[in-house]
């Protein structure tokens, strides 16, 4: 009898184990702060000002989150705010979160105010932000705590201001793909250029340096010595009556090409620029050719008018939201890394010296008015190889005037529109 019942033992012990080598892995294990309980991950995306057809920040964004989701078979959905405002943003991370949603997806600067509200209420979930930066934290914690910030991140310590235990933050580095904007619009014949920048922050201030040095760096290689460069301003971040005529004046002063930098101010440039044969813009943070044909066109005009319009612009400088929404998903949920990224706020720039689509800063493969004998796309790899190699350099340094990077060039500062 002893026998028999050591024999059923033994068997159920063996079926127990087969069991559990054969029970489907849908969970993870939650690294954060050494914690090993297991998790179910289930991912949601708060849409900034704009909706995930924006083809802008919010619809990248949104892709990138779906097709992890999709490819991982982990539950996915947005939110969007009812406005443009913290307090609205942070109603749609408590409905998230409330509706059992763990980590929180969040593209753009003005999730810093939401992120400080929100992130210590909620410590088991984790907040993924996109394009926020120190600064944009800082700007909420220290109204916070109630005192006044002089908008120089280097002179606070955010750990005073900002609970970052389970928040990770990444940035970009907009002076390389400002540069290969800038190199590329003056290989391609371009010598009368503009900087239309948004609000004069780090991240826009960074996109202007850049593509002077790189409308620099292409002049001096062509040898020319007749390349100039309007560079202003507009003090916000939307295109008005104002800063349309301020354009108007460019183009017919004889500026080809405008690089317009900040959120909604490229409708100002387009609508300077449809006026005058041949003006061209260059977009930015996403493959603007696209949003920018259809403002273009207008509303109600039929896919063949859209089309024509994309040549107005000659090429992007991107943020790769996409690679990175997707690659830190996959290496935190997948791959269990959250501890590589809690508390962070990483710059992310290059990642491959051959495939330039990889990295998180890029000008489209697509949409860039390649030009055979002029720039072309191997023209394009060979310069982000050199980036990647560290034989070619681009500062950052943001307390420099864009005409201190002027070699052989002419920078016509202008101050600040509005």
């Amino acid at each position: 009898m002893k026998k028999f019942l050591a024999m059923i033992l033994a068997l159920v012990m063996a079926l127990s184990l087969v069991a559990c080598g054969d029970k489907k892995d849908d969970t993870k294990t939650d690294d954060n702060q050494g914690d090993t309980t297991e998790t179910t991950y289930k991912v949601a995306m708060i849409t900034d000002y704009g909706d995930i057809t924006d083809q802008s920040f919010n619809q990248t964004t949104y892709e990138a989150c779906k097709a992890f989701a999709d490819a991982n078979k982990i539950e996915f959905s947005y939110f969007k705010p009812a406005g443009d405002n913290t307090a609205d943003r942070v109603a749609m991370i408590e409905s998230a979160v409330d509706e059992g949603y763990n980590v929180i997806v969040m593209p753009g600067y003005a999730f810093g105010g939401a992120i400080v509200e929100a992130a210590p209420q909620h410590k088991d979930v984790k907040f993924i932000a996109l394009d926020v930066a120190k600064g944009d934290l800082l700007e909420a914690g220290v109204a916070a705590k109630g005192e006044e910030y002089d908008y120089n991140p280097d002179n606070w310590d955010l750990a005073t201001y900002v609970d970052m235990s389970n928040v990770y933050c990444a940035v970009y580095q907009e002076e390389l793909c400002g540069y290969m904007a800038g190199y590329a619009a003056v290989k391609l014949g371009y010598k009368n250029l503009g900087f239309l920048g948004g609000m004069a922050v780090p991240a826009v201030q960074r996109y202007g340096l850049g593509f002077v040095q790189g409308v620099d760096a292409a002049a001096a290689e062509l040898k020319l010595t007749d390349v100039k460069v309007n560079y202003v301003y507009g003090g916000q971040f939307f295109g008005d009556a104002d800063i349309t005529a301020k354009m108007d004046t460019w183009y017919a002063g004889g500026t080809q090409v405008v690089f317009a930098c900040g959120g909604g101010i490229y409708t100002s440039a387009v609508d300077a620029a449809k006026k005058v044969e041949g003006a061209k813009v260059i977009g930015v943070d996403v493959d603007q050719a696209g949003v920018i044909a259809n403002y273009a066109a207008g509303e109600g005009a039929d896919q063949a008018t859209i089309d024509g319009y994309k040549a107005l612009t000659v090429t992007s400088a991107m943020k790769g939201l996409y690679p990175a929404t997707y690659d830190t998903l996959t290496d935190v949920i997948v791959n269990g890394n959250w501890a590589n990224y809690v508390g962070k706020i990483d710059n992310l720039g290059l990642v491959s010296a051959d495939d330039p689509t990889l990295n998180y800063v890029q000008i489209p493969m697509e949409s860039t008015q390649w030009a055979d004998g002029a720039f072309t796309q191997d023209d394009y790899k060979a310069l982000v190889k050199a980036m990647f190699d560290g034989t070619l350099t681009v500062s950052n340094d943001t307390t420099k005037a864009a005409k201190d990077f002027a070699t052989v060039i002419t920078v016509d500062e202008q101050g600040q529109i509005k």
